[in-house]
This record gives C-alpha cells, structure tokens and sequence, in this order.
C-alpha cells in the first residue's frame, strides 16, 4: 500500500518544502519565478513517479500558487485579471509538462524492452543459422530487422519528441506575448534542447551512413601525409563536451613520424573511442591515449578505468548492434546505450587502412585498453 502513494506522497513533501522556501521570498522575486520552481517540482515528480502523482501535484500546486503567491495572499481571490492569465498558463504548462515527462519516461521503458527483445533475437538468429534449417533462419532475420528498426525508430523519435515539446512552448509564448510566463534565460534552454537534439540526430545519421559505406565495400580512404599529433588533438577537440567530466592524459613518443592516412577517418576512429571510454569509466577517472612506434608500425591506444569488457565479449563488441552493458559502482549494471555500431565502424576504418583494432586489459588490470 506504502509503495503505491510513494510517488504522491514524495510529491506533496518536496511541493511543500518549496513554497516553505518561496514564501519568505515572495516579496523580492516575481511570480513567473515561484511559478518555474513549482513546475520544476511537477517534472521531477512526472519525471520519477509517473503520471498519476503529477496531474495531483500540479492541481496543489495552482492551489499553493493562488493562495500563497497572488495577491491578495491567503485567499483563492484573484484581484488583477493579469494574475488570471498567469494562473491559467501556469496550469496548462504544469499538466502538459507533467503529460510529456511521463510519457517520455514509459517510451524509455517501452524502448529498454524492445531492445532487450532485440539482443534475444539476435542470440536466437546466430542459433538458428547453427541449427535449423535456413528458411527457420530467414525468418528469425526478418524478425531480428523489425526489432532493431523499432529501436533506430525510438531513437529517431526521442529527440524529435523533444525538440517537438520545445518548439510548441516557444510558439505559444510568441502567441501569448502580453503574458509571456518564460524570461530569456528559459527560452535560451529550449532552444540549448533542440540544438542538442539535433546534433544527436547528425551523429545518429552518420553512423547509419557510415555503417552503410562499410557494409557496401564503399570506404576508401584518402590518405596523405599527416601529423597524428593533430589527429589526436583534432578528436580531443571533438569530444571536449564528453570528457569535461574525466581527466584525459595523452602520451606520445617522441619523434613521432608521419603516418599515411585519412586524417578525417582516424579522428573519427579516435573519437568512437574516446566515446566509448567517457560512457563505460566513472566520472573523475582518467583516460589515457597512447601513441607508440617502431620501425614497422604505430600504435594507438585509449585506455579508460572502468569496469573491463571480459575477454569472452572483447570480440563480439566489434560486430554490428552488439552493445555490452558494462557495471559501475560494483555490481550495479549501466544499461547499454546507441545502436551498437561505434566499434564496428571503427573496425572498418581501420581495416580499411590494412591495419587493425583490437582489445586489451587496462593498465594494472583496470578498465579497457583498445
């Protein structure tokens, strides 16, 4: 019984521990200010409890607005006919923000089973091919690509949906701009969502035409003469948004020579990686990349300090869709993320230049060296 009024009554003390903090400032900050907090409580209630638990703290918090914000205080009558449309915008943006948290939360959920479904499917088609008949293997094919397209589908959708409830919000504000309840900085974070979106978007898109390029034998390289000092710091560049969290420690042998290659495709490859190592090592850990040489070849690795991939998976993760959970903080597992084509590119790439990628144990028997 306790767990089911959880999320209400989770709702109703931090609703009430904001107004406590709101009301001795209530006469120094201006509505629309009270008027985001409170709505910051409703998303983190939408957020983590659902939907249910948000629609009754968005209705106390109108009632909590009106009788402790708008003048006249401690009473439900509403003296300046603007405080009405403040009211009412408030209300509407409150039960719509509440609505998308939660239903963004069960695609989350929706879109963890299909992909859950999809590594099933993936395990019963490499069965299939071993032990049953090919028409049994087509068609445990032909389910395997329905599966991975709901999950392209759902990665496709999530920031779309996204940019989407942005969008809306900032026309209504252009609709409404005698009552506008967001100043410029709240506008500014909106417009932050649908360019972070979309540069989520690009990146999906390039993996797709990458993955594409390799499957279809179209990748060839175009090399010259470069400086993998560049290179390197070309992709640091990159991936700066990913790695301010992690301290990154670059290592290079001295007179390093030039290397025969295309510059835009090993930064690529470099960039994968340092990907891989931001998402699988705990924040505040160090990565480390390594340039060695020899007379025969170069070597580069990038090493990360989180859980370790086990050598029975240190294979597979190079094919396509594969993606491995690792785990954080002892047992706990993080959930695998992306499509699962970042190592398989990577792996094209590379081969594509004669050369080859491949994975290691970390330094002293922490993380991941590739």
């Amino acid at each position: 019984m306790f767990e089911k009024f959880k999320g209400y009554l989770a709702g109703i003390v931090a609703l009430a521990l904001a107004v406590l903090i709101l009301l001795p400032l209530r006469d120094h900050v201006n509505t629309t200010t009270i008027a985001m907090t409170l709505l910051i409580v409703v998303l983190l209630t939408a957020t983590i409890f659902g939907s249910a638990p948000a629609f009754v703290i968005s209705f106390l918090s109108i009632v909590f607005f009106n009788f402790f914000f708008l003048p006249p205080y401690h009473t439900f009558v509403i003296e300046d006919p603007q405080n009405w449309v403040a009211l009412s915008a408030f209300l509407l943006t409150s039960l719509i923000a509440g609505s998308l948290s939660a239903r963004e939360k069960r695609r989350a959920s929706e879109a963890e089973s299909r992909k859950k479904e999809a590594e099933h499917l993936y395990t019963e088609l490499q069965s299939a091919f071993e032990k049953a008949s090919q028409a049994e293997a087509y068609k445990q094919s032909e389910r395997l690509k329905s599966a991975l397209l709901d999950a392209v589908t759902h990665d496709l959708r999530t920031p779309l949906t996204s940019m989407k409830a942005a969008v809306t919000t900032l026309l209504a504000e252009t609709k409404n701009a005698g009552s506008l309840m967001l100043d410029n900085e709240g506008q500014r974070d909106l417009l932050d969502v649908i360019d972070t979106e979309i540069d989520r978007l690009n990146k999906l898109f390039e993996s797709l035409l990458g993955m594409a390029r390799i499957e279809a034998g179209g990748m060839e390289p175009r090399q010259k003469w470069s400086s993998m000092e560049e290179i390197i710091s070309n992709a640091l560049t990159r991936s700066s948004d990913l790695t301010h969290n992690h301290r990154v420690h670059v290592d290079i042998d001295e007179d390093l020579p030039p290397v025969h290659v295309d510059e835009r495709l090993i930064a690529e490859v470099i960039y994968i990686l340092i990907d891989n190592a931001t998402k699988f090592s705990p924040p505040g850990k160090e990565i480390n990349i390594m340039i060695t040489h020899d007379r025969e070849e170069m070597k580069v690795a990038v090493e990360d300090q989180g859980s370790g991939i086990p050598s029975s998976a240190r294979e597979k993760v190079f094919e396509k869709f594969f993606r491995f959970a690792a785990t954080s903080g002892g047992s706990r597992q993080l959930p695998p993320t992306g499509l699962g084509m970042g190592l398989a590119i990577a792996r094209g790439i590379i081969e594509a230049h004669k050369g080859r990628i491949w994975i290691e144990e970390g330094t002293r028997g922490i993380g991941t060296r590739v």
